[in-house]
């Protein structure tokens, strides 16, 4: 008897568009309160670490005063990397790291599965990681907070795995938009990275989860931009000078190579911590221990710690023009990028959109400097290449170009240098792609085998009805007749109408496999094909058999046949596409 499957393949039906909004709501107030309990208890956690007070009010945009302990600052760090350790290794050891890579797993190799106690621990875990001042940012734990939510209501609420993703991807982008009050930012983040489709579908639940979280965040945090700096010296770009502009196109080939080192030390210190004797905690207590020493140096000779936590009070005197000697800003970069890979290559938990911003600033603005010296009559503040060179650092570590150049202009909300921001990142982001085509987000999964596309793509797979791409050049002939060797096309056996047997041509049949089958499936024309790429893979066959009537799947109704052979052809022609 043939073995029949029917080409319904997911795992629930779709659910209702205005109910699945209403959730996109639901996981933007989480992820609202959880961006503004996540800032609270950074505060608490550096507070008590670094001055001895419990109290929770932290101006990340702000120099730490001079820690009471001393000397002993230089343990601090180290405290904080046990208590991650202890955290990590116990309950959740995929918030170990900066979060991003675990939540684009969970998107495309495990039907968007993250365990609900993902985001308790991450919050808790970088919440010490960066208040002790391991160099790591605040945005990648509450993507995977926010992403950690949409799942867990996604597995409690029963939907298919498509709608279940386009809520991870809703509380990613509600999460970075309620951290940066940028909610366009967010939008473009879950588009660009997280969503695996785009359509009015999955847009309206990503906007009503960033908007909320937005909102609420600006209710619970206040409505300024992330960096306040003063206005530019020219309210609108030098149109009348364009030669000014090519100067973004060198700044744009540094910060690609900066972004490149920036990946590589990231992941290079990683695989150097792993062969160090020992476990996680004496690994990630090692590496905590040298950042606590850079930080207690630059506070001597500097009178701040500079490179500790998110690193947004540096960027700041850096965008308002307090922080301008071209020798410390270039040192501040080098520690920055030593400190970041020392922090997450030996185990904190934290992001890598805020050190990456600290490199594109002191980088930006060291530029800056080198261009004032070589042309003197230059009337472009530094604050417009320290932009620049943020949003290029951004798109160049991350793969994200859209997302550096929209989320930085909400960030700063200066719009009067876009055009040389566009340059500066379209270079750097090509540049990096020339030297690595990984990003700081996909080179993790490649070290496990895992591929992920880079950049937006349209699903050409999903545009093909199984109609479209049928074979037609087959044959039905009754059971007990003799099968000729060397055949060219396809074969069906019928018995009482019904298909017991099929032979496919030499040509089509993989290595190690019969020409001779008899599980196939029955599908209609109207069928997409990644239905039938799934119905194939629930059935275990590789041939499905295109019906005018698939529930009686009697032979005179085939009107074609589709193989795997043949689906790989297609995918081919799609690639030459992409």
């Amino acid at each position: 008897m043939a073995a029949d499957a029917q080409p319904s393949t997911t795992d629930e039906k779709p659910l209702n568009l205005w109910l699945l909004a209403v959730l996109g709501v639901f996981t933007g107030v989480i992820a609202g309160v959880g961006a503004w309990g996540f800032r609270m208890v950074i505060g608490l956690v550096h507070n008590v670490l670094f001055l001895g007070q419990f109290a929770f009010e932290y101006d990340a945009n702000l120099h730490t005063a001079p820690s009471p302990w001393g000397w002993a600052i230089i343990f601090v760090p180290v405290i904080g990397a046990l208590i991650v350790a202890w955290l990590v290794g116990n309950f959740a050891p995929e918030a170990k790291g900066h979060g991003v890579p675990e939540v684009m797993d969970a998107i495309y190799y495990h039907d968007g599965i993250i365990r609900p106690r993902v985001a308790a621990v991450k919050a808790l875990a970088s919440a010490f990681s960066i208040g002790s001042g391991a160099a790591v940012g605040r945005e990648g734990p509450i993507i995977q907070i926010g992403s950690a939510f949409g799942s867990t209501v996604g597995q409690l609420i029963r939907m298919s795995s498509h709608d279940r993703i386009t809520l991870i991807a809703a509380g990613s982008g509600a999460g970075i938009a309620a951290t940066f009050n940028a909610p366009l930012g967010g939008v473009v983040f879950a588009i660009e990275l997280l969503l695996t489709a785009i359509s009015a579908r999955t847009l309206m639940v990503v906007s009503a989860a960033t908007v909320t979280a937005t909102y609420i965040s600006q209710r619970l945090i206040g409505v300024d931009p992330s960096f306040n700096i003063p206005a530019l010296e020219q309210p609108v770009f030098q149109l009348d000078r364009p030669e000014v502009l090519l100067l973004f196109i060198p700044l744009g080939v540094i910060v690609g190579f900066l972004s490149v080192v920036f990946i590589r030390g990231i992941y290079g210190m990683e695989d150097i911590f792993e062969r160090i004797p020992g476990n996680y905690y004496t690994r990630h207590a090692l590496g905590m221990i040298c950042v606590g020493v850079m930080m207690y140096i630059l506070l001597r000779t500097t009178g701040h710690y500079y490179i500790q936590g998110v690193g947004y009070a540096s960027i700041m005197d850096v965008l308002q023009g307090v922080l301008t000697n071209p020798s410390l800003l270039l040192l501040l970069l080098v520690l920055k990028l030593l400190a970041t890979s020392l922090s997450l290559g030996s185990g904190a938990s934290g992001g890598v959109f805020s050190p990456a911003l600290f490199v594109g600033a002191t980088g930006g603005a060291a530029f800056g400097h080198l261009c004032m010296a070589m042309f003197p009559g230059l009337e472009i503040d530094l604050a417009t290449f320290a932009i620049a060179g943020m949003a290029a650092s951004i798109a160049g570590s991350t793969g994200a170009m859209l997302t550096g150049i929209i989320m930085i202009s909400e960030m700063t909300q200066d719009s009067t240098v876009v055009l040389p921001l566009i340059l500066a990142v379209s270079v750097a982001s090509a540049v990096r792609r020339g030297v690595m085509r990984e990003s700081v987000y996909t080179m993790k999964l490649i070290h496990r085998g895992h591929i992920v596309t880079e950049g937006l793509q349209s699903p050409f797979l999903g545009m093909r009805w199984a109609g479209d791409v049928m074979a037609w050049n087959f044959t039905v002939q009754g059971e007990g007749a003799t099968v000729p060797k060397g055949i060219t096309q396809t074969i069906l056996v019928e018995k009482d109408g019904q298909v017991v047997d099929i032979y496919q041509p030499a040509s089509q049949v993989e290595p190690g496999q019969s020409p001779e089958t008899t599980r196939y499936i029955t599908i209609c024309e109207r069928d997409d094909l990644p239905t039938v790429l799934h119905a194939m893979d629930t059935a275990d066959s590789d041939i499905a058999l295109v019906s005018r009537n698939p529930t009686a799947s009697t032979a005179s109704d085939v009107i074609g046949v589709l193989t795997r052979s043949r689906l790989m052809m297609v995918l081919q022609q799609q690639k030459k596409l992409l």
